[in-house]
């Protein structure tokens, strides 16, 4: 939490400065007031002096607006503080997930980071308000009534010295067992966001298969694991309440006793008798607050280590390059667009390498096609080319140079992925095809969509490029979407192009007209993943990948002739000319 608060609280550090001393001169004038009351009822009401009771009626009174007015600035003050700093640490986090490569979103997943944006930063922006707001009252009020009470009489306030410290002892009772329940229940969060987002994405699926009764049953069990360990927390808070206010109640029954027995020999008057209690039961109504502050502050400062575990995060993926690499403005033909020297990749949970030792080169200009069974590392070697995930060994080289010497902003402009799962975001077509390059004409929108496919059902739309689209583009088909997807990575005329399996959806004749449009393009080099022999048979290069390994690279002919799970694959789709063709 400390570490959280010196790396945010810096642009509103005056405004919680200006917050904790107002609140603090609202405490000095609660410190007051037991002073005055007991003069009023020793001088006023014990002097049957009506006008010292009115004196002193009028000094409260005007202690309590002025300390009104004091409470309104902490509060405006502590609201500003604890809203910005959540603002900023939301951005932060947002800001860090972007930066992290696939490997680190992988491991924290979906839901949890999720629950941290929205769930955790709640928390600390509830535990920065009240640190502001009460964090100072309460210790404050605490010692100074403490420091008053003893003033008065050093014998009665000896029930301080056993009244505080048996209050600590159940404060120490109680958050020992809280604290480590807190990431338990954060935890437990995660895991009900997590299935609750799988429900919601998935319901159609569920409901085709008559799942409803066995997703009910998942998210029950998060929702009874978390319901658990809240109940818990809240039996053993609640347990602070009472036992506090046992111990305040009997002290101060103690001191009426003892006090009334001081007032009958003179050593005490009825007023210090009374400001002696009040004393004694803010001392003690204080620390019964603070036992509940730090409940929230313990909370804050789990969320706060959840939120910082993030930020202190190094992807693994780092943007280390120094200035953009220089390419000339015609590539010599020479230099390959792309290189792959023994490549192995794994997954942080795989044993296994997802890729082992792939390697092939691939000149400027040229198509390469990758097929290969599900699970061989189609999608991996497309993730790796665009660096969402390093390589383990090996190196990857583009137009001559290492991937790792480009800039990302550089990197991601000259290769541009289609994803095998097309992907919109709720604005427009417009907003979604610029994606690549902001400053897009409206003819290089309409000439990508053309070359996709896509500019038929764009026209029939009655606001043309400004059509809205919603989260997930599901006001479009899924071919649809597929053929916008790649539109947007033709806006800015790429280098190389990777369609990973990204026009599934596309029926035959859609799908040979996009091939043949993408042909055509000049100065490209594209690779195809696809699972469809048709779609990557007439490519310059075609690699066939069986279980991370390379089973064979070749024309399609040279591959009918030597490698046999491809001409397995050929047969299986063609039938007589076809694959002889």
């Amino acid at each position: 939490m400390v570490e959280l608060l010196k790396r945010f609280l810096g642009p509103y550090r005056w405004r919680a400065i200006v917050g904790v001393v107002a609140k603090s001169v609202e405490v000095v004038f609660d410190l007051f007031t037991p002073l005055i009351v007991a003069r009023m009822i020793d001088i006023g009401v014990g002097g049957h002096d009506t006008g010292a009771v009115l004196r002193y009626g009028l000094l409260l009174m005007a202690l309590a607006f002025v300390g009104y007015g004091f409470t309104l600035i902490c509060q405006h003050h502590a609201a500003i503080v604890s809203q910005g700093m959540g603002t900023d640490v939301r951005e932060a986090l947002f800001d860090k997930v972007n930066e992290l490569s696939a490997a680190e979103l992988d491991q924290l997943g979906t839901a949890s980071l999720v629950t941290r944006v929205t769930s955790d930063v709640n928390q600390l922006q509830v535990a920065v308000a009240l640190a502001i707001r009460q964090g100072i009252r309460w210790p404050v009020l605490a010692i100074g009534s403490m420091i008053a009470a003893l003033l008065i009489d050093i014998r009665l306030g000896l029930v301080f010295l056993i009244c505080t410290p048996a209050i600590a002892w159940v404060f120490w009772a109680v958050m020992s067992r809280s604290v480590p329940l807190f990431r338990t229940i954060q935890g437990s969060l995660d895991g009900l966001t997590r299935v609750t987002s799988e429900n919601l994405s998935g319901a159609r699926v569920i409901r085709a298969f008559r799942r409803e009764d066995t997703e009910e049953e998942r998210f029950r069990g998060f929702a009874q694991a978390q319901t658990a360990g809240s109940i818990t927390v809240g039996q053993l808070s609640a347990f602070l309440n009472p036992s506090t206010f046992l111990i305040l109640n009997l002290g101060i029954v103690v001191i009426l006793w003892s006090g009334a027995l001081r007032v009958d020999a003179g050593g005490l008057t009825q007023g210090q008798v009374v400001a002696f209690v009040n004393y004694m039961t803010q001392t003690l109504l204080a620390i019964v607050y603070v036992a509940n502050l730090v409940v929230t502050f313990t909370r804050g400062a789990a969320s706060a280590t959840r939120v910082m575990d993030v930020l202190a995060i190094q992807p693994k993926v780092q943007d280390h390059a120094e200035g953009r690499v220089e390419l000339p403005s015609k590539q010599p033909s020479s230099i390959p667009a792309v290189t792959l020297n023994d490549v192995s990749f794994s997954y942080a949970d795989d044993a296994q390498d997802a890729l082992h030792n792939v390697s092939l080169t691939l000149n400027q200009g040229q198509k390469l096609g990758i097929i290969g069974g599900t699970g061989s590392g189609k999608s991996t070697l497309a993730s790796l080319l665009v660096r969402l995930y390093d390589p383990q060994s090996g190196t990857i080289e583009l137009f001559g140079h290492d991937l790792k010497s480009y800039p990302l902003e550089q990197l991601r402009n000259l290769i541009a992925l289609v994803p095998q799962k097309a992907s919109l975001v709720s604005g427009t077509i417009r907003s979604n095809l610029c994606w690549r390059n902001p400053n897009a004409t409206d003819d290089e929108l309409w000439e990508a969509l053309r070359i996709a496919q896509a500019d038929s059902f764009v026209h029939e739309k009655s606001l043309g490029l400004d059509e809205p689209v919603e989260a997930g583009g599901k006001n479009f088909s899924g071919g649809q979407r597929q053929r916008l997807t790649i539109a947007r990575a033709l806006v800015g005329s790429p280098h190389v192009l990777v369609l990973d399996d990204s026009a599934s959806a596309l029926d035959m004749a859609t799908d040979a007209k996009l091939r043949m449009a993408l042909s055509e393009l000049p100065n490209i080099t594209s690779i195809t993943i696809s699972q469809r022999i048709s779609a990557i048979m007439d490519c310059d290069l075609i690699l066939v990948l069986y279980h991370g390994k390379m089973a064979g690279i070749g024309t399609h002919q040279q591959l009918l002739q030597t490698c046999q799970l491809y001409r397995e694959i050929a047969q299986s789709q063609l039938v007589g000319e076809g694959v002889a063709a």
